[in-house]
């Protein structure tokens, strides 16, 4: 009976029919994936802005990520966009069901472009105003997405029980975003604001953590389907190196947190890019199993992605705009980074 359901959401993918939803699955999930990492670090610098001593170290933070930060929700933009344009159907059905969440990210996200664009053109007093409103909107948004994704996980249900789940893997993400940026900043700062981000990240680590374990245990129980997927054998014996890995990369951050602050004090830069790499990491493996579980499934056990997909027709033209944008974007987010690598100092205007 199991062969027989896989059949039946399976269909041949030597037609266009099967394989471009698959084609734009993949674009949409490396699309959500990148921006996951490259915004998540971004959005944690804008929650730790609150925690620096002084206007020096609050404007080295805000150059550490000013480059980037709004090329960072391009693909946000591109992810959603193929939701819309490639699974009308699972985008009626998400954002539906999203609706209150998604509204806070989006004024979460104007409120903290806005804020960035004149917290460094202001005069000093109304500089902490608008501050608090770049923290605000990074902290809001940060929650709302891991709400939308504790919702994600649970088919979005509406009862209390997974409302409460997704509201605790909302704190969960804001802190896992916390330790990208704690890293980053380890990563592109010095001095005094450089060990802060040390402490920074030793103190959202096991919320990280917590957030990890419950997203990988909740997943099979939502549904028999991704519980045989996970637990019958021989899959378990060979799924078992991602658990392992992204214990290892924990234990890896740990170490390096507790070592780092004596090289530093020392000038010795080894081993900074080591928390955001692992983190980097451990976004991946997390990344991986999700979508290893839920595939085929937009809405979990409801709408796959051949369910869910445009015409082939449709497809098959957005496809051509999609190999034509998509290195573009690539290519201007390396560019970016490779320009703009090395040590922040504080924004002069």
């Amino acid at each position: 009976m199991h062969e027989a359901a896989s059949a039946l959401t399976m269909p041949d993918l030597s037609q266009s029919a099967g394989w471009l939803p698959l084609a734009f699955a993949l674009v949409m999930a490396l699309a959500m994936l990148a921006y996951v990492i490259l915004d998540g670090y971004d959005l944690g610098v804008g929650v730790l802005l609150r925690r620096a001593d002084d206007d020096s170290q609050k404007d080295t933070m805000i150059a550490s990520i000013g480059p980037f930060w709004d090329a960072n929700e391009t693909w946000l933009v591109l992810g959603v966009g193929v939701l819309l344009v490639a699974f009308p159907l699972a985008h009626g059905v998400i954002l539906g069901s999203l609706y209150l969440p998604v509204a806070l990210m989006l004024i979460s996200l104007t409120l903290r472009g806005v804020a960035f664009d004149f917290r460094v053109k202001a005069r000093a007093a109304h500089k902490p105003l608008w501050d608090r409103a770049f923290y605000a909107g990074s902290l809001l948004a940060s929650w709302s997405q891991g709400f939308m994704l504790g919702s994600l996980i649970t088919g979005f249900a509406s009862d209390w029980g997974s409302r409460i789940f997704s509201a605790l893997i909302g704190l969960c993400l804001m802190a896992a975003y916390c330790l990208l940026g704690a890293g980053w900043l380890i990563m592109k700062t010095e001095g005094a604001l450089q060990l802060k981000a040390v402490r920074w990240a030793q103190g959202s680590l096991w919320l990280t953590g917590a957030g990890v374990a419950a997203i990988s245990m909740a997943t099979p129980w939502v549904s028999q389907r991704i519980f045989d997927k996970w637990f019958s054998f021989p899959n378990i014996v060979l799924l078992l190196p991602i658990p392992a890995m992204t214990l290892a990369l924990f234990i890896v951050i740990a170490r390096s947190l507790k070592r780092l602050p004596t090289r530093l004090a020392q000038g010795n830069q080894y081993g900074a890019a080591v928390p955001f790499a692992c983190t980097v990491g451990i976004f991946l493996l997390a990344f991986y199993g999700l979508a290893y579980s839920l595939f085929p499934w937009l809405v979990v056990d409801k709408l796959t992605i051949w369910q869910a997909a445009s015409a082939p027709e449709a497809l098959l033209v957005i496809f051509y705009g999609t190999v034509v944008v998509l290195p573009v974007i690539i290519a201007y987010t390396v560019f970016a980074y490779r320009v703009f690598w090395g040590k922040s100092t504080a924004l002069q205007y």
